[in-house]
């Protein structure tokens, strides 16, 4: 009788990935690879350079990165880049921008089978929000209705992990809203990180690690 290999799903999730990169060997190791490299939630935004700052620190810790821009590409080519690539890098943005876009092109699915196939995921920002269940509880921080997003209306999302991150917990223009959001979300499993903190998920271990320092928290 054959039996079915398990897969460890892992996942990494932050909001300012140019400032924790150094944490990514805690859960890889000594692993590199190739990256897609999707920036789409940063289309329109005015600030954007944490998208380079992103694709640089992932170049210097040895990672191969294919760009993939979802509004340009077809689902037969984001198919193909996700499957030849070992990893996923989703930038930070405007996360109903972006999740808009992946459901439309079919990526939403695509990038939930590759990573229970076992590519890595990480999230930046906009990127690891989208990773929950469900993205209304981000409505607080970020902007639903937009020139880009006029018809918004559903708020499901990855489902990769069974938590809501809330990113720059404490960290400027963001204290406000992120302190908001834990006070009218406090109902659902929010996990608050700095920029300095990244969760690190294997399977259904998850823990907060920080730099410079331990795991702040330790697995469920």
């Amino acid at each position: 009788m054959k039996t079915e290999k398990y897969i460890m799903k892992r996942l990494f999730l932050c909001s300012s990935f140019a400032d924790v990169a150094d944490l990514l060997p805690e859960l890889v190791g000594k692993e590199r690879g190739t990256v897609t490299f999707i920036p789409t939630a940063a289309l329109h935004e005015e600030y954007n350079l944490y998208v380079a700052e992103g694709r640089a620190a992932l170049e210097r810790l040895g990672y191969t990165v294919e760009e993939l821009e979802i509004t340009q590409a077809t689902a037969e080519v984001i198919e193909q880049t996700l499957e030849r690539n070992d990893c996923i890098y989703v930038s930070g943005g405007n996360l109903f921008f972006l999740m808009q876009e992946l459901r439309r092109k079919g990526a939403d699915r695509a990038i939930v089978r590759r990573v229970k196939a076992g590519a890595l995921y990480i999230g930046e920002s906009a990127g690891s929000m989208i990773a929950a269940p469900n993205i209304a509880y981000a409505q607080v921080m970020d902007a639903v209705a937009t020139a880009y997003t006029p018809d918004f209306r559903d708020f499901d999302a990855l489902g990769l992990v069974d938590f809501y991150t809330v990113p720059h917990y404490g960290c400027e223009p963001f204290e406000e809203s992120a302190e908001e959001t834990v006070r009218t979300y406090s109902h659902l499993p929010l996990r608050p990180i700095t920029n300095t903190q990244a969760i690190c998920v294997e399977g259904d271990r998850t823990r907060i690690v920080s730099i410079g320092s331990t795991p702040v928290s330790g697995g469920e």
